[in-house]
């Protein structure tokens, strides 16, 4: 059993050392605490629990923290990716709500499984998800005076269990002040992406991570019967041309863990009970 989680690239509202330590010790309290709850839970379980902790924190651009568009609105996007029977549901540009990954959760059990917009709102409201401001002080004044944060931040987890299950989940802010519709790589295959052979969450500038098809790439090569760290080695190689911005955390089958990023430098931690590790 392992958990490698990730908060994005950058410090989102500050790269001041204060911050830098606040957010190591949030990765490191949400991997352990992931990991205590992957011991009686499933995958696909602890991954909702781990992003929904880190959507909860305003240090991470997700849920609470989450970015301001360029009309002044805030819509966050969260999709997940069960392992075992290769579902994948999510929600795109969803609003008001203070955990997108549970969203997709639900969504998982329905048979419209990925929504965006308006239908994703409402279908939150009629599943008992109450209207929920994410919007901070913090993300309100750099919007107010247009001074965005690094906005490269996206926050993920994978996760692999006592059955050798594996599953991801992914969850975004945006970028901040991108024009209302843009879609992010995170409620798409290319973001977020997982198998019985290896699961892959990504950070970074969507539209590079798209451009790429990173995470479901990593995936289909390790399925092939590329070692993870190869699987990695070809796919970023092939974000070079256009200079894709990604970074990218992953577990397989055999319980193996790795994380590469093409722009230094991306904030994570992995723990398996054992032995803990943490970026910042």
């Amino acid at each position: 059993m392992k958990v490698i989680i990730h908060g994005g690239f950058f410090s989102e509202s500050s790269t001041n050392h204060e911050t830098k330590v606040a957010k190591q010790q949030a990765l490191l309290r949400i991997v352990k605490d992931s990991y205590a709850y992957l011991q009686n839970h499933s995958a696909v379980e602890t991954v909702v629990y781990a992003v929904s902790l880190l959507e909860d924190d305003e240090l991470f651009n997700a849920g609470i923290g989450s970015q301001i568009q360029s009309d002044g609105k805030i819509r966050m996007s969260a999709s997940l990716m069960d392992g075992e029977t290769q579902k994948m549901s999510g929600v795109i540009n969803i609003e008001e709500v203070k955990n997108p990954i549970q969203v997709a959760q639900v969504l998982m059990n329905v048979d419209d499984r990925v929504l965006g917009g308006s239908g994703a709102t409402n279908f939150a409201r009629q599943h008992g998800f109450e209207k929920f401001s994410t919007e901070i002080p913090q993300r309100k004044a750099e919007y107010e005076t247009k001074l965005a944060s690094t906005g490269t931040g996206t926050v993920g987890c994978v996760a692999i269990d006592k059955n050798g299950k594996i599953a991801a989940a992914t969850s975004t802010g945006g970028k901040g002040f991108e024009i209302p519709g843009r879609i992010s790589d995170s409620a798409t295959v290319a973001g977020n992406y997982a198998n019985s052979f290896c699961g892959v969450s990504l950070t970074g500038v969507g539209e590079d991570i798209v451009s790429g098809a990173v995470a479901a790439k990593i995936v289909t090569r390790v399925t092939d019967g590329f070692s993870l760290e190869k699987a990695f080695e070809k796919t970023f190689d092939e974000l070079k041309p256009y200079d894709g911005f990604a970074g990218a955390i992953a577990i397989d089958k055999n319980g193996n863990i790795f994380h590469q990023d093409s722009h230094p430098s991306m904030v994570f931690a992995s723990f398996d009970g054992e032995n803990e590790e943490v970026f910042n």
